[in-house]
């Protein structure tokens, strides 16, 4: 086998393999050659290569999203470690475990105005969960720093960055490792599956009358047991809202938030505000449900996940380090029902909203609304949904999807840079078919992330084009202005047709509900090759017809 001259990449190199990692995803540079030389050489690894930085990170992500096992992201020195940020951010925040290996200068060529040199130590400080700074010889204090920040990614479930610096010459190599890096046995601490003090919290729920279960994203399909789901379903206590992303599905609960509490009144609000409010899950879309719980705060909130507690609401009473999975089932089977019309009322309430709502669907036109309900109806069964943020997941909660359908979005920092490569990676790691729907701004904005070789044949994405960033006409303080226009809509008259013809994709375009199931029917009618497509709705027509949905629901 053929591997490069320098032992630190030797080291670096032989640590991943016997720590399991298998996908590599390389940003071509000069200074991480012998990095890139090593990795791409050895069978034990799977190798990508991506130019772009901040497209290669986010397919990173998307593929560790599915996997969930880490993926590592090798660069050369300078700018290059930089455009790995937001997705950084991301993995953070969503718990993604990320490695990022980034090649450096020796610290003797650090600020003394060498080319492509930059203070890269500690970059991703706020962000990561461990920051290995290695020194340029290989050493033991080397091997056990990068056995850690591996270790860190796993069980912190988060981004880890490894700077290594290496002196020229870079592309040499040999035929037989010089070192044989310590290898490390990880320490893994087991969650807890019994909750302490029981009785205190047993005493609190059954005591309580209205129980709100709010669940976010979640990563790990069917982590929850249909029993425990269940559960939920027959207490009249209890009230469960999912969001979109939470991939938790059962009749009885409230699939889609907005519809339910942007109607609601004080009284209203009133009625919902919860004694017990129990959250588990990733980040929160419903901007609504938030300004909620922080205005009518429960008497006590619990969180439950084995990392993290944020105070989302500014009531969180106690943070359970347990698998939500594993604390229910310790839980529920010392409880008993507790006799309550909180569940009743609720569900009342919800069941006019559908019915409202379905009679509105049949009588919009063609906008992003209608658009979204035709385009999720048509989704294949088992298969995985994919949505860039801003409006595009907000439209998605309004529509019911099928339960055989997994649903991401990268909701840790909802920013819209990336949404297309995390999609591209998640189907690559997956393996599953992937639809990836998108807004027009986010789809220009990750353009690069169709330079790659590796996008699955039969990946579709959807293009909602209404002409501009459409999330601001339904936001505070939108007003017909060249200001507006300009500075927040960014209004425009692109298309994605020629980035389609460029990078070997089929491309499909709509602009009424005819050539909508036109288009739709010919996407799914491929699958030799890469389908876009685009949709375009009515700029100026999309942000009433969406209000007025709301106010038709009372």
């Amino acid at each position: 086998m053929i591997y490069p001259k320098i032992a630190l990449a030797q080291s670096i190199i032989e640590i991943c393999s016997a720590k399991g990692i298998q996908n590599i995803i390389i940003s071509p540079g000069s200074r991480n050659a012998p990095l890139t030389i090593g990795f791409a050489q050895n069978p034990n690894f799977k190798c990508y290569s991506i130019a772009d930085e901040r497209c290669a990170a986010f397919f990173a992500l998307g593929i560790a999203q599915q996997t969930k096992k880490p993926t590592a992201v090798v660069c050369t020195s300078g700018s290059a470690l930089l455009n790995y940020y937001p997705a950084v951010a991301e993995a953070f925040y969503s718990q993604i475990p990320l490695i990022v290996i980034s090649a450096d200068r020796p610290q003797s060529k650090i600020d003394i105005g060498d080319g492509q040199t930059i203070r890269q130590e500690n970059v991703f400080s706020n962000h990561s969960v461990y920051n290995a700074n290695l020194t340029e010889e290989a050493s033991a204090e080397n091997d056990l720093q990068i056995n850690k920040a591996i270790e860190t990614a796993i069980l912190q479930k988060g981004p880890v960055h490894i700077n290594a610096p290496f002196e020229e010459p870079l592309y040499e190599t040999v035929s037989e490792l010089s070192v044989e890096p310590k290898i490390t046995n990880i320490e893994e601490v087991i969650p807890t599956k019994i909750i302490e003090n029981s009785e205190e919290f047993v005493s609190i729920w059954n005591s309580s009358k209205r129980k709100l279960i709010l669940i976010g994203g979640i990563n790990d399909v069917n982590s929850v047991d249909d029993a425990i789901l269940e559960n939920f379903a027959k207490d009249p206590s209890i009230v469960v809202l999912t969001e979109t992303t939470s991939n938790l599905h059962h009749p009885s609960f409230i699939n889609s938030i907005d519809s339910l509490i942007t109607p609601f009144d004080d009284s209203d609000f009133k009625d919902l505000e919860p004694e017990v409010l129990i959250t588990f899950g990733g980040m929160i879309v419903s901007k609504r449900i938030k300004a909620f719980l922080r205005k009518y705060k429960p008497v006590h909130h619990w969180h439950i996940d084995t990392l993290r507690a944020y105070d989302t609401f500014n009531a969180l009473s106690k943070h359970f380090v347990m698998e939500p999975n594993d604390f229910f089932k310790d839980l529920l089977p010392k409880t008993q029902y507790a006799t309550s019309d909180y569940f009743s009322k609720i569900d009342t309430i919800y069941s006019l909203r559908k019915t409202r709502k379905q009679e509105y669907l049949k009588k919009i036109p063609f906008s992003d609304f209608k658009v979204f309900e035709k385009i999720i109806e048509s989704l294949p069964k088992n298969s995985q949904l994919q949505i860039s943020n801003s409006s595009a997941i907000r439209y998605a909660q309004l529509i019911d999807i099928d339960s055989s359908i997994e649903v991401f979005c990268n909701r840790g920092t909802s920013g819209i840079d990336g949404s297309t490569s995390t999609a591209i990676g998640a189907a690559v790691g997956s393996g599953k078919q992937n639809i990836f729907i998108t807004g027009d701004i986010s789809f220009l904005y990750d353009s690069n992330a169709l330079w790659n070789s590796y996008i699955p044949k039969d990946f579709k994405i959807i293009i909602i084009n209404n002409g501009g960033g459409g999330i601001f006409r339904i936001l505070p303080g939108h007003e017909e202005k060249p200001v507006f226009n300009t500075y927040f809509e960014t209004s425009h008259q692109l298309t994605a047709e020629h980035l389609a013809k460029m990078y070997n994709c089929s491309y499909f375009k709509a602009e009424d509900l005819a050539s909508l199931k036109t288009g739709l029917d010919s996407m799914y009618g491929i699958d030799n090759e890469p389908v876009i497509l685009e949709v375009f709705t009515p700029t100026k027509e999309n942000d009433a017809i969406l209000k007025q949905y709301f106010k038709e629901l009372k």
